[in-house]
């Protein structure tokens, strides 16, 4: 949730999206298919949180109404017991594997994508949208630096973890995954290094992988600023209440994406479309988005280093 926080402020600090006209190239292609958002107000935001439907609620796109009918549909399960929500659960794990591989499938074209979309943005816009968009990287990485320093570092030296040998813990999977772009790859090293460090393997093979799921510091954080950045470009001005509501959205929808290269780029694209943000978007970003994918990597292996350093010196099993 700080990582959400930070990318907002840094995001508006900055407005790397002001000059990338987003609106004439939607009205352009559009036919009115992502329309103005009407109405914005608190009350209106929570009903339409709840779908009519869940096959609607896939059909349109739309990810707040689908996370919160997963949510709804989670705590049924727990309700009526694991006996009885079993065969359902297998079945929905299957879908599950089977739609990250059709995923990754689907991933693999997207140098294609890239070089395609790239090419029809120059030729349209002009050179300038390139200078935004490196603006967009300066802004990400700047802002991942200053949530290191200012959240990460206090929360070590908080837990009495002693820095040097964490750096020297932590500094071969960040570099690993900085150049990778992959979490998984960055694994076995970080439990490796975390032993070697102090922290006992029951807490480290705990803490990581569900950390992988669930404390995405640098996928949040990316998220929140890309969105606001296509917002910014489409010159649509977002309330901080609207801002809000689509950070959470995104920080829901978020879990586990680290299992699915360039999954990011899909629940930002369907938050886009929740909040009736053109999509023209998503292909501006997937240019650079292998460079903001290196730093959003390396600091989501980061944070859940620290916070397998945390937890063990919580419980009193620190060994160092």
């Amino acid at each position: 949730a700080i990582a959400l926080f930070f990318g907002l402020a840094s995001v508006n600090l900055f407005r790397p999206g002001d000059g990338v006209d987003l609106s004439s190239a939607q009205a352009a292609d559009g036919d009115g298919d992502i329309p103005t958002h009407a109405n914005t107000s608190a009350d209106m935001q929570i009903l339409h949180a709840f779908p009519q439907s869940a096959f609607k609620a896939a059909a349109d796109n739309d990810i707040l109404q689908l996370v919160v009918f997963s949510l709804m549909f989670a705590v049924s399960c727990l309700i009526v017991g694991r006996e009885k929500a079993q065969p359902v659960l297998t079945i929905m794990q299957s879908v599950a594997d089977i739609m990250l591989v059709f995923t990754a499938l689907v991933m693999k074209l997207a140098p294609l994508g890239v070089a395609s979309a790239m090419a029809n943005t120059i030729a349209s816009r002009g050179l300038e949208v390139m200078v935004r968009l490196a603006y967009l990287v300066g802004a990400l990485y700047a802002t991942l630096l200053a949530f290191w320093l200012v959240v990460l570092l206090p929360i070590a030296i908080m837990a009495r973890l002693p820095l040097g040998p964490l750096w020297r813990c932590v500094r071969g999977p960040l570099l690993l995954a900085f150049t990778t772009s992959s979490s998984e790859s960055a694994l076995p090293m970080a439990l490796e290094n975390l032993t070697i460090f102090g922290v006992p393997r029951h807490v480290s093979s705990f803490v990581l992988p569900l950390g992988y799921s669930f404390n995405l510091d640098g996928s949040t954080l990316y998220l929140s600023m890309a969105s606001i950045f296509v917002a910014q470009a489409a010159n649509k001005e977002l309330p901080w209440s609207e801002q809000i509501v689509m950070g959470l959205t995104l920080l829901l929808s978020s879990k586990g994406v680290a299992a699915v290269p360039r999954a990011s780029l899909v629940v930002l694209a369907g938050t886009l479309a929740t909040f009736e943000l053109p999509l023209e978007g998503v292909a501006l970003i997937l240019g650079v988005d292998a460079f903001m994918d290196m730093g959003r990597t390396a600091t989501n292996i980061l944070g859940n280093c620290i916070a397998a350093g945390v937890i063990s010196r919580l419980e009193g099993s620190f060994k160092r």
